[in-house]
């Protein structure tokens, strides 16, 4: 299982992989404005490609999460179908200090 401190270096590399992407196709998008001719196509191509790599990185994270979030809803299920009252204690304490939280304001 991943360590919290990997998963935030990992989510900190992919935010820059995406942001130097997205500058990547930025960059290029406006040498393919001042460009002309088969130069501004081959631009144009380029950004578009880089644009893609990015959208697929995205898409690729997202459903990394989802997975993440399912195996994580399915380990809480089996914890509460296995352990009801510490379920209930918790959720109990939880709710508590929550509305300890909210009465103080």
């Amino acid at each position: 299982m991943a360590t919290k401190k990997s998963v935030e270096n990992s989510g900190d590399k992919f935010i820059e992989e995406v942001k130097a992407s997205l500058d990547e196709a930025e960059q290029l998008m406006r040498e393919a404005a001042e460009a002309t001719g088969d130069k501004a196509g081959e631009l144009r191509e380029k950004a578009m490609r880089s644009l893609r790599l990015t959208r697929d990185s995205l898409h690729d994270a997202q459903e990394a999460v989802v997975e993440h979030s399912v195996r994580a809803a399915k380990a809480t299920d089996n914890y509460v179908h296995d352990k009801p009252w510490q379920a209930i204690g918790v959720a109990g304490v939880v709710g508590l200090m929550f509305g300890m939280l909210i009465s103080r304001r």
